[in-house]
């Protein structure tokens, strides 16, 4: 932090910080791609996972390329025989799109009140332009229909489109609430028509930076950067950002009413503050780089991604902000400038709470873990995999007509389950298939290389529960083969997302010790101590579990989710607990500062009266801006936001505010062990000896 504190202590020199910077900025939005982040969520698997093995095989088949579009037609009250010869009459048409049109026949239910018609595509083709070809097999079904008639498009072509166009835009709407939401709560913050706007303008700056550099990775390397991931590092870089700003600026102010010098202000602020800042922001990019050891493409994606992320967000806020306040000089905190003399403003609610917590510490810990594991006690109900159906926000068509045929049609009929069987062991694998409870149908069709595609049909609704039940017991039932049918893979579309579950959860079970690793290590060598990282971990997991289980509650309770999305608590659980930890490093490294000169317990007070608006402040943006997550429509980012939301805010306002001073009150001299147990009069005798030493010496 020296060399960085040298860069603005003279005004010359901030200049050329600031220009440097600007112009480095600007040549690299020149310079870089404009490479295009879109599509919807993908998991990644491995071309281990069963169901990888199967969609490779299957790519040398002759319907490698096919996709299909389902679409669908009801009356509440049944259909009439105008109705019929009208889905007949559509069919007929659809077939015309199709790439064999000699199997688009509609399909009536035994209730009489829906049709179904697939229509079979080519997937190039469709995958090009999906928004068109579903708008086109759209237009054809409800094309001169009976009064009351009604009809939806479904299935893959269907479900695609919907995505597609439920992220049209979202990109733009969430940069757009972000910013709104920073500017707000930063001009309440600082009380100041002026000052937010830099912070805001570099954090921005830093953002869209990371947005091109992600972007251009991807391109060159293939990294699976979707928009969701996309949506995920705007957040994180803006809610990381202001907060490295927060802290640097009321440091800044701090020093400013030490200091006539403003350029010196800046230099300690920095000395000060940039420790804190580069350790925050450490432990959340190494916590992120954790996640390179997934299983999911997907998650190791967004690890690097946000990574990038966090370092530019760092960077910007140590390099450029510095540089960029200081030349603006004192007027840029109008009305509220701070002159030299006018003291230190610690006497007021922050100080007066930190003496209550220091008068009754047991009590004050006792209270706030007791209120932690109620709130935890709301993971009674957690559950993990949410269907077809459930992943997105609203009410698009696909899923209305989803709807229709799980209520009129099997509930499995739309399934997408693959059994490959060598061509030799067809017939006896069509039979353990057809004996598997779950399974309805199983129709062997085409062949390729030596395997022999088995269409299955499950009696569940795809992706649900029973869906995976019935893959699992399919494999099982292959597994315990011997010979050529023991050989036999299960696929499709319900194996893919059980894969992709079974897989988040071992990303979950290795990834997350892997953070709590670094965020010890990190801690540790900030405060060298082995105690302080201890406690401070203890409580943001149990942080993490009361946010957890209050949002489970919520989730099942007021939003009727039926459960979290697969990756869900693996990322709630990252920057839970890497976010969280960045509030004890602040509180702790300026208790740290202070209990040279007050000792640990009154130290300990000074720290929170210091700090606490700041970082209350801090979390508060936070919390607000992964809620901003909602924006988007995919119900596993709203379920990261709501988590990362109430945990933020539980962290800032009871863990940081109460517990995490309580503990240090209880545990006094020892929450730094081994680094010593001096008090303030040893430190001083040492600062004393030390003198007499160097003046003898002189």
């Amino acid at each position: 932090m020296s060399v960085v504190a040298w860069l603005v202590a003279r005004s010359r020199r901030a200049w050329i910080t600031a220009v440097a910077g600007a112009l480095i900025v600007g040549a690299l939005f020149v310079a870089l791609p404009k490479a295009a982040v879109e599509g919807a969520p993908e998991g990644g698997l491995p071309e281990t996972a069963e169901s990888a093995r199967v969609s490779a095989i299957l790519e040398e088949f002759p319907s490698a390329d096919v996709t299909a579009g389902l679409l669908v037609w009801w009356r509440a009250e049944g259909l009439t025989d105008a109705d019929r010869q009208a889905v007949t009459e559509r069919a007929s048409a659809l077939a015309e799109e199709s790439i064999t049109p000699e199997a688009v026949r509609p399909q009536f239910s035994d209730d009489g009140e829906a049709a179904l018609v697939a229509v079979p595509l080519d997937g190039a083709e469709a995958e090009d332009d999906v928004t068109a070809s579903a708008d086109r097999l759209r237009a054809i079904a409800a094309d001169d229909l009976p009064a009351g008639l009604q009809s939806a498009l479904t299935g893959p072509v269907g479900f695609q489109a919907d995505v597609t166009g439920a992220f049209a835009g979202a990109d733009l709407r969430l940069l757009l609430v972000t910013v709104a939401v920073v500017a707000l709560l930063l001009i309440i913050t600082y009380r100041s028509p002026l000052l937010w706007i830099v912070p805001l303008l570099v954090v921005g700056a830093a953002d869209g930076l990371a947005r091109f550099v992600v972007a251009a990775i991807a391109e060159a390397t293939g990294l699976p950067v979707d928009a969701s991931i996309a949506g995920i590092l705007s957040v994180l870089v803006f809610g990381a950002g202001t907060n490295y700003a927060l802290l640097l600026v009321a440091r800044y102010r701090e020093e400013l009413r030490h200091r006539a010098d403003r350029f010196e202000a800046m230099a300690v602020a920095v000395r000060s503050a940039g420790p804190a800042i580069l350790a925050s922001a450490g432990t959340v990019a190494l916590s992120l780089l954790m996640l390179l050891f997934a299983e999911l493409a997907g998650n190791r994606a967004l690890g690097i991604a946000c990574a990038i992320g966090i370092v530019l967000a760092m960077s910007f806020a140590l390099l450029l902000l510095p540089a960029v306040l200081v030349l603006c000089g004192r007027g840029l905190f109008w009305p509220f400038v701070p002159r030299a003399g006018d003291g230190e403003q610690r006497v007021g609610f922050w100080r007066r709470l930190g003496d209550a917590v220091s008068h009754r510490p047991a009590l004050v810990s006792i209270a706030s873990v007791a209120g932690l594991v109620v709130l935890a006690l709301g993971l009674g109900g957690y559950s993990v995999g949410l269907s077809q159906t459930d992943q997105l926000l609203g009410d698009p068509e696909s899923v209305q007509a989803q709807e229709v045929i799980d209520d009129s049609f099997s509930a499995g009929a739309t399934g997408g389950t693959i059994v490959l069987a060598r061509d030799a062991s067809v017939g006896d694998a069509v039979a353990i298939a057809e004996d598997v409870p779950g399974v309805s149908s199983a129709r062997p069709g085409e062949s390729a290389d030596g395997w022999t595609r088995v269409d299955v049909g499950l009696d569940a609704e795809p992706q649900s529960d029973e869906a995976f039940a019935a893959v699992s017991a399919l494999r099982s039932a292959f597994a315990g083969q011997t010979g050529e049918v023991g050989e036999s893979l299960v696929g499709g579309s319900d194996a893919t997302e059980l894969d992709i579950r079974d897989a988040a959860g071992r990303d979950l079970g290795l990834v997350a010790p892997l953070i709590l690793g670094v965020v010890f290590a990190v801690l540790a060598l900030l405060l060298r101590s082995l105690v302080a990282p201890v406690l401070l971990l203890l409580t943001v997991v149990a942080t993490f579990l009361a946010s957890l289980g209050v949002s489970t509650w919520l989730f099942q309770n007021v939003f009727g989710f039926a459960a979290l999305d697969t990756g869900v608590t693996l990322f709630a659980f990252l920057f839970l607990v890497a976010l969280g930890v960045d509030y004890n490093i602040f509180l702790t490294t300026r208790a740290r500062e202070e209990r040279a000169r007050e000792g640990t317990r009154r130290g300990m007070v000074v720290a929170l009266a210091t700090t606490g608006a700041v970082i209350t402040s801090a979390g508060v943006l936070l919390a607000a801006v992964f809620a901003v997550l909602g924006v988007l429509p995919v119900v596993a980012l709203a379920q990261i936001g709501l988590i990362v939301c109430i945990g933020v805010l539980l962290d800032t306002l009871v863990v940081r505010t109460l517990l995490v001073p309580a503990l240090v009150m209880l545990v006094g001299d020892a929450f730094w062990w081994p680094s010593g147990f001096r008090s303030p009069h040893s430190h001083a005798a040492t600062r004393a000896s030390s003198g007499r030493a160097a003046s003898v010496s002189g």
